[in-house]
């Protein structure tokens, strides 16, 4: 499951806090069986035996992360935010959200206001030493349609969350958001801005396949949106060729 990064809004960074990670492996396989026919059955389907078959782990989605070399200079990255599924999947879930909890827009893993957990993920975020500027990616891979449902899930937040409270300076962020053309099949960019903070946030999610790629990005003057543009395009790139060598 997707662990929350520490808070940070608006180029600011607050104490990093540690959350461990709680794995739980999805095994399966059958056998052919004979049907009444006295025949044996077909064999099932690789992906009838494991709803995981064809997903990536953790390991794997980590490799598709943007590297150090990536980021200007300045940015290194946040050993506490830096975690991953590994070699295992995890169980998926999905939390009923009548209203979203609108602050977690202002956090390193956003993509969790949505209330949804795919089976594997990995995240990082740099950070600048200079300026606390703020860049992060993660990849979330889900089952089946889910991904395209959490593309959805994300236009029903921005409907929701107009508004919200930042945690720090407990001033109005006001929340806009668009479907946006994107390097995979889908694509949705949330802009946040206060009045109190020097830059806003930009937030794109992109979905490719059954994985989901969400990054923020407070860095530059422009909310931060063409770097994060920027990393969404490279870590959808990195992403399907990784599919390619699995």
């Amino acid at each position: 499951m997707r662990h929350p990064s520490p808070y940070r809004a608006a180029g600011t960074l607050l104490a990093a806090a540690v959350f461990p990670l709680a794995l739980a492996a999805c095994s399966s396989g059958t056998s052919g069986t004979s049907g009444t026919s006295g025949r044996p059955s077909a064999a099932p389907t690789k992906a009838a035996e494991d709803p995981d078959a064809g997903l990536l782990t953790g390991a794997r989605l980590k490799k598709a992360l943007a590297p150090a070399s990536f980021f200007a200079a300045g940015f290194s990255v946040d050993p506490d935010g830096v975690r991953d599924s590994g070699a295992t999947y995890t169980a998926p879930s999905a939390s009923a959200v009548p209203k979203p909890d609108c602050s977690l827009l202002g956090g390193t893993s956003w993509i969790s206001v949505t209330g949804v957990s795919g089976v594997s993920f990995a995240q990082n975020d740099y950070v600048s030493r200079t300026t606390s500027e703020d860049i992060a990616q993660e990849i979330d891979t889900f089952r089946g349609t889910t991904s395209a449902e959490v593309l959805k899930d994300l236009e029903r937040t921005a409907a929701a969350c107009t508004t919200f409270t930042d945690a720090q300076t407990h001033s109005r962020v006001k929340v806009t958001g668009s479907a946006v053309p994107g390097p995979g099949d889908a694509a949705y960019t949330l802009t946040l801005t206060d009045s109190a903070w020097q830059n806003g946030t930009t937030l794109i999610a992109v979905r490719s396949g059954t994985d989901v790629v969400s990054v923020l990005s407070t860095d530059g003057h422009d909310n931060g949106a063409a770097t994060a543009a920027k990393l969404a395009a490279r870590i959808v790139t990195s992403l399907r060729a990784e599919h390619q060598r699995a």
